[in-house]
């Protein structure tokens, strides 16, 4: 397949003076270097690219980069053996738009090491609804298995329940057989989350747990991707042996809490780092996602789709609390 000479992106220029991200004409070789070239189908949009894209965080390792930590598209060029032309693939992670160019791109370079085949069970769309906000859900349930967690000791707590990685690890926790009980400071979103499967579902306002450093225990464990005072919370709450997994950072990233509920309850936090996940537990996070751990709601949870010339509006509405599920990046 030809690759024409020159193809939009939406790239980031960002340094300690100044900040400034808008659609560009490049060329292939103004892309970070990788083994495989995809066309670009599909993006998505997650709270770290919005922190980047907006320069309200410090993302990127370098500049300009290219944004978008998310792509799924068709190889039209590989000097990989594994890859093909037509082949379809996914990268979430892995360094886009950190360390490397990233997936808010008509045409994208790849190591072919971080190159995914697209899992059997789902399409390029499902992949980019998924994305990283569904691979960091399912990487945190794999997480809290592999220490030991099962449906069959309680429910499981997801804060931040309207965002991505919240509204897809209720999804996800329920068809994995857990009961998921949901945390949401949107409690007008009440009916959707009980739509995706939320078993009971608590207003953030409501939340009323205590200050000791153990409280009567709630729940068997916690999806937690708000951080900070929730974070703390909840480590008082969790019954004894439970898993916490900590996967973001929404409400800052203090944590002040004892050691109490680690030596007395045996609660285990466990950190949740999917951009940097080895490629053994990625491909088999990928294959789960496809068959057993697939979420029911893939298209109810993909709330808007854009293209890449609305990135900046997006961003924005997203961190200003305006978002719900997942918005798909889409390309012609």
């Amino acid at each position: 397949m030809t690759i024409p000479a020159e193809f939009r992106a939406f790239r980031i220029h960002s340094d300690a003076e100044s900040h400034r991200a808008a659609i560009e004409g490049l060329r292939l070789d103004q892309l970070s270097e990788g083994e495989v070239v995809i066309k670009a189908a599909f993006s998505s949009i997650n709270y770290k690219d919005a922190l980047a894209g907006s320069g309200k965080g410090k993302i990127l390792r370098h500049s300009p980069l290219v944004g978008g930590i998310d792509v799924a598209g068709h190889v039209v060029a590989s000097s990989a053996p594994a890859f093909r032309e037509g082949d379809p693939v996914l990268c979430t992670g892995c360094g886009l738009s950190e360390t490397r160019d990233g997936g808010y791109s008509e045409y994208v370079r790849l190591p072919a090491e971080w190159t995914v085949p697209l899992p059997t069970g789902l399409d390029l769309r499902e992949a980019m609804i998924l994305g990283t906000a569904g691979f960091t859900a399912a990487l945190s349930l794999y997480r809290m298995e592999q220490n030991g967690q099962h449906p069959e000791q309680g429910p499981i707590v997801v804060t931040g329940a309207t965002g991505g990685v919240g509204i897809l690890a209720i999804d996800l926790l329920t068809r994995a057989g857990y009961s998921a009980h949901a945390i949401t400071g949107k409690i007008q979103q009440l009916d959707f989350l009980l739509g995706i499967g939320a078993k009971q579902v608590i207003s953030r306002q409501d939340l009323h747990w205590g200050q000791r450093p153990l409280e009567n225990t709630l729940w068997a464990g916690a999806i937690d991707s708000v951080g900070s005072d929730m974070l703390a919370g909840l480590t008082r709450v969790i019954q004894p042996y439970g898993n916490i997994a900590s996967c973001g950072l929404a409400a800052g990233h203090g944590l002040h809490t004892t050691v109490m509920p680690f030596i007395i309850r045996g609660v285990s936090l466990l950190g949740i780092a999917s951009a940097g996940t080895a490629r053994s537990i990625r491909d088999q996070i990928w294959h789960r996602l496809g068959s057993d751990w697939k979420p029911t709601h893939l298209d109810a949870i993909c709330t808007r789709s854009v293209g890449i010339d609305a990135l900046s509006g997006e961003f924005d509405r997203l961190l200003s609390g305006g978002g719900l599920g997942r918005t798909l990046v889409t390309f012609n």
